[in-house]
């Protein structure tokens, strides 16, 4: 019988602040079963893309697309917000609501051509997948689609994005 993820999903109400309600994966990362599970089903859901590197988007896409990686047998490059990485960078600068972001890679992280899944928790309103996709194809690579565990619909982030989301839980208001 597979696990329910949503119910080991916590929901915070007024987090960071007042108005927004936060899914917090924190108490599905406590349950090892759940935990697998996700991972499992982000595999089922990948594996047809083809991919010979995940990425992974700090710091939660870490969490997923390490173990992801390894289920899935291939490599596992981070993308980074600005300044956290050493030695030769790449890197893509991205519109937020309020300000700037910038993403970066290693230069040496991904060859040309070589078919990259993005990987994140979360998919809301697709300004970060987009950004972590543009700069993939910066440094040369072949960005078939992105897996995130949870999507927020009501965002419409798949709006913003020129490839396919594979998501495990998806919450419409």
């Amino acid at each position: 019988m597979p696990i329910d993820l949503k119910a080991h999903i916590r929901p915070i109400p007024d987090f960071p602040k007042p108005g927004i309600l936060f899914y917090d994966i924190t108490t599905l990362l406590l349950h090892a079963e759940a935990l697998r599970e996700a991972v499992d089903r982000l595999a089922t859901v990948v594996r047809p893309y083809k991919p010979d590197l995940l990425a992974g988007i700090e710091s939660r896409g870490f969490i997923f697309g390490a173990p992801l990686a390894y289920a899935l047998g291939c490599g596992f490059a981070i993308l980074r917000k600005k300044g956290k990485l050493p030695g030769r960078i790449s890197a893509h600068e991205y519109a937020l609501e309020y300000g700037t972001d910038t993403l970066e890679i290693h230069d040496d992280a991904v060859q040309p051509g070589q078919r990259v899944v993005l990987i994140d928790d979360l998919l809301a309103t697709g300004g970060t997948l987009a950004a972590g996709a543009r700069l993939l194809r910066q440094v040369g690579a072949v960005v078939p689609a992105a897996a995130c565990v949870i999507e927020l619909s009501f965002l419409h982030g798949r709006s913003k994005l020129d490839i396919p989301v594979e998501t495990l839980v998806t919450y419409e208001s």
